[in-house]
C-alpha cells in the first residue's frame, strides 16, 4: 500500500497523530486528504496548510449519519477511498467509579466508530475489489490501560473488530492494519500528566513517549508491508508475547509497576 496517488479519509484529523498522518500522506503524494474532526475549524486550517489537494470536514465519529455523509461526499467529490483511517479516539481517565454515561460516549469513540466507518465505505471498496482500513487502536487494545477501566476494555474491543474485519474481508481485496503505539506525545497524554492520571504516569513511564511524527512514519512503513499489528514501539510485541504466555507474572508486573507510581 503506497500512499502516491491514493484518496485518503482520516478522522480525528485536527491534532496529535492524526494530524501528523495528515502531513506524512501529503508528503507522500496523495492524491486527496478528507479531513475529518470535530472541529471542523482546526481540520480545514490543516488542509490549507498541505501541499496538494485536501479539504477539512466537520464530523461527530459517533453519528453514523456524519460519517455515512463524509464518505457519500468523498466517493461524490473523487469517486473512491483507498484508505479510511479511523483515528479518533478519547481517554476517561477513569476507574470503576465510570459512569453509565462516560462508558457509553468512550465505547462511541473508540469502538462504534470503527463500525459505522467500515459499514459506510467498505461496500465501495468491495465493489471495486480493493481497499484499505487503518484503525488506531493503542498498545491498551493488546496490553491493558492502568486506571482507565473504559479505554481498556474498548481499546481490546477495537483491536478485536480490526481482526474480525481483517478475516472477514481479507481475501475480497480489503487489508486492514490495527495500529497500536504506547505513549506519544499528544495532548491526550500531556494532558493526563497534567491531571496526575495514574495510567498517563503508567504510559509515560512504560517506555519512550514518541513524537507523533514518528509514529505516522511507523504507519507509512506498516502499511507498504501491509503489516495487520503496526507496533511504533517495537518493545510491545514483546509485552504481548509475556502477556499471552504467562498471563501471571505479566499482572504481577502490572501491579507493581502501577503500584509504584500511584
Amino acid at each position: 500500500m503506497r500512499l502516491d496517488g491514493k484518496v485518503v479519509v482520516i478522522t480525528g484529523a485536527a491534532g496529535g497523530i492524526g494530524s501528523a498522518l495528515a502531513r506524512r500522506f501529503a508528503a507522500e503524494k496523495a492524491a486527496a486528504l478528507v479531513l475529518a474532526d470535530l472541529d471542523g475549524d482546526a481540520a480545514a486550517a490543516l488542509a490549507a496548510s498541505l501541499p496538494g489537494e485536501a479539504v477539512g470536514v466537520e464530523a461527530d465519529v459517533t453519528s453514523e449519519e456524519q460519517i455515512a455523509e463524509v464518505v457519500s461526499e468523498t466517493l461524490e467529490r473523487y469517486e473512491r477511498i483507498d484508505l479510511f483511517c479511523a483515528n479518533a479516539g478519547i481517554t476517561s481517565g477513569a476507574a470503576l467509579e465510570a459512569s453509565d454515561e462516560v462508558w457509553a460516549r468512550t465505547w462511541a469513540v473508540n469502538v462504534l466508530s470503527h463500525v459505522y466507518s467500515a459499514r459506510a465505505v467498505l461496500p465501495s471498496m468491495l465493489d471495486r475489489g480493493s481497499g484499505y482500513l487503518l484503525h488506531t487502536c493503542s498498545a491498551a487494545g493488546l496490553l491493558t490501560a492502568v486506571g482507565d477501566a473504559p479505554y481498556a476494555v474498548t481499546k481490546h474491543a477495537a483491536v478485536s473488530f480490526a481482526e474480525w474485519l481483517s478475516i472477514t474481508y481479507g481475501s475480497r481485496g480489503i487489508r486492514v492494519s490495527a495500529l497500536c503505539p504506547q505513549g506519544v506525545d499528544t495532548p491526550m497524554l500531556q494532558e493526563g500528566l497534567k491531571a496526575g492520571h495514574i495510567g498517563a504516569k503508567v504510559t509515560a513511564a512504560g517506555g519512550a513517549v514518541l513524537s507523533a511524527e514518528h509514529v505516522a512514519e511507523t504507519v507509512v512503513a506498516g502499511l507498504d508491508a501491509e503489516k495487520f499489528l503496526i507496533l511504533p514501539h517495537p518493545e510491545v510485541a514483546r509485552y504481548y508475547l509475556h502477556r499471552a504466555t504467562d498471563t501471571d507474572r505479566w499482572l504481577a508486573g502490572m501491579r507493581t509497576l502501577r503500584d509504584s507510581l500511584s
